[in-house]
């Protein structure tokens, strides 16, 4: 038994070398690196933190779920307002284990970093076997690539999203007996319970299953998804009467006003945003892969001419993925905030196909000839320059935003607990750092724990109505959000305001405390 297991971890550490190269742990020690400097800058500037508001809402369900065992933001009241189930039971078991949350939750952040990286070196193996021994080179990109850094350390799910969505595509494409049936299923079922956005992959997968005619695998797929994701959608059925969380519809709701943009302007935008475009306009860029353009391009159309002639659903998958990604959220949420978060989850596809074209362009004849020649010596450290430039840049814009939640929501949090009885009902815009730091009971303005505010949200005057005969006696604006009817409502009395000068800067104002009638 010995000897047939020791075979067993040889056979094993063969095929993986043979897959990603004997230096497959590279990425990850690069990620690592990376990660560092962004939190070691971030605390120079101010101290660490999150980048978003969002990541304290992650926590706070994370601890009051180790601290009550039921799925509440606020203490007491059982509630449907996150969207990344998986994410959170995963910060809550640093709770469980006593392990200080921001180190528990960048670790988690480099982890999901390195298992993006490994996942989409094995993607590139299996999608182009010839070009297997640039598969090293791939995993480096992505964990260099500034969008995914800053992501490791915000404290958000998006990188498990991604490396679950890249996780599926690898085991559909590599191994019938794992990629074809309940093991798929599962991940795949996982993937939704990250973020809801994730359905589209799962319809996509079963769509290649009925072109391959595959119907007792297909079966077994859908099985799978189902095992992780029965249980969520009788939760939030049994909470809000719909099978996805409150947040789901509050945001589709806060920005109905940018669907008055034409739809196929805005799809153009936000593909190229995604790609590497600037967020505003169409000169500039927000990021180095936007260098990848030409190969993507190249790539994307290898793969659809080939699928096409063989009459499959293969190479066109990842495409068909990222593409549809962008392609939901320009019909239902075009927005570009926050550095375009909610589109990354189609850039690890952009990259690798723009990685793989790039490398099929450069071997043509046409590039070995002079003055071509040139070029095909000068590209690949143009854009290794270019991609650690970015990534420094990154580490810049992580810096300010922690620094302004620390600043303007951590610091209103802290004034609350300290100046505010403890029953006290706030009603805020962003309640991520209230709910962690002040715990006090909240009425939710963006509707993401109050579900009955979501028709309020384009109405202000109704919105400020309904604050004002509601029981909440506080009131917290935030940057962009200052409810000037409210404020300006009689008896409404300002009690607080933080003194954070890049915000008035930006031409947005401070959050700021009223107290209500």
């Amino acid at each position: 038994m010995k000897v047939v297991s020791e075979q067993r971890a040889l056979a094993s550490k063969v095929r993986w070398s043979a897959l990603f190269g004997e230096r497959q742990w590279l990425p990850l020690v690069v990620g690592i690196v990376a990660v560092t400097a962004y939190v070691a800058i971030a605390a120079l500037q101010s101290q660490p933190g999150f980048p978003l508001d969002d990541g304290w809402i992650h926590q706070t369900y994370a601890r009051n779920l180790v601290q009550s065992g039921r799925w509440e933001f606020v203490p007491g009241v059982v509630s449907a307002g996150s969207t990344a189930p998986l994410w959170t039971l995963l910060l809550a078991l640093g709770y469980l284990l006593g392990v200080p949350y921001l180190f528990w939750s960048y670790l988690l952040g480099t982890l999901c970093l390195g298992w993006l990286a490994l996942a989409g070196m094995g993607l590139w193996s299996v999608l182009w076997p010839e070009q297997r021994d640039k598969a090293l080179l791939a995993g480096v990109v992505l964990v260099l690539t500034w969008p995914f850094v800053w992501a490791a350390v915000s404290g958000m799910e998006t990188l498990l999203f991604l490396a679950l969505g890249v996780t599926v595509l690898w085991l559909y494409f590599s191994d019938e007996a794992y990629g074809s049936g309940l093991w798929l299923g599962v991940v795949a079922g996982l993937l939704v319970l990250t973020r809801p956005e994730g359905l589209l992959l799962v319809g996509l997968v079963a769509a290649a299953h009925l072109l391959q005619r595959s119907y007792r695998s297909l079966l077994l797929y859908l099985a799978g998804t189902l095992i992780p994701l029965a249980p969520y959608f009788l939760f939030n059925l049994s909470l809000s009467g719909e099978i996805w969380p409150n947040t789901f519809y509050a945001k589709q709701t806060e920005y109905a006003v940018l669907l008055e943009q034409p739809f196929l302007q805005r799809l153009l935008h936000l593909l190229y945003f995604s790609a590497g475009g600037p967020a505003e306009g169409w000169r500039g860029m927000s990021s180095a892969h936007l260098l990848l353009a030409p190969g993507l391009l190249y790539a994307a159309w290898q793969a659809i001419r080939r699928d096409v002639q063989q009459r499959r659903l293969r190479l066109m998958l990842p495409l068909l993925w990222a593409a549809g990604h962008v392609f939901v959220y320009a019909w239902r949420l075009p927005v570009t905030y926050q550095h375009g978060r909610y589109l990354w989850a189609a850039l690890p596809v952009w990259i690798l196909y723009g990685l793989a074209g790039w490398v099929v362009l450069l071997a043509l004849p046409f590039f070995r000839r002079s003055p071509w020649r040139i070029v095909r010596r000068i590209a690949p450290l143009v854009f290794a320059v270019i991609l650690l430039l970015f990534a420094l840049f990154g580490a810049g814009a992580y810096a300010t935003d922690v620094a302004f939640i620390q600043n303007e929501m951590v610091d209103v949090a802290h004034w609350i607990r300290e100046n505010s009885a403890p029953d006290a009902v706030v009603a805020a815009h962003d309640i991520g750092a209230i709910g962690f730091f002040a715990e006090r009971p909240l009425l939710d303005l963006a509707g993401l724990i109050s579900p009955e505010v979501i028709p309020l949200l384009a109405d202000e005057a109704a919105m400020s109505d309904y604050v004002l005969e509601s029981a909440a006696q506080y009131l917290v604006t935030a940057p962009g959000w200052p409810y000037p009817l409210l404020t300006s409502a009689e008896d409404v009395v300002l009690l607080y305001e933080s003194d954070y000068l890049w915000t008035r800067q930006e031409g947005l104002n401070n959050m700021a405390v009223y107290r209500l009638p």
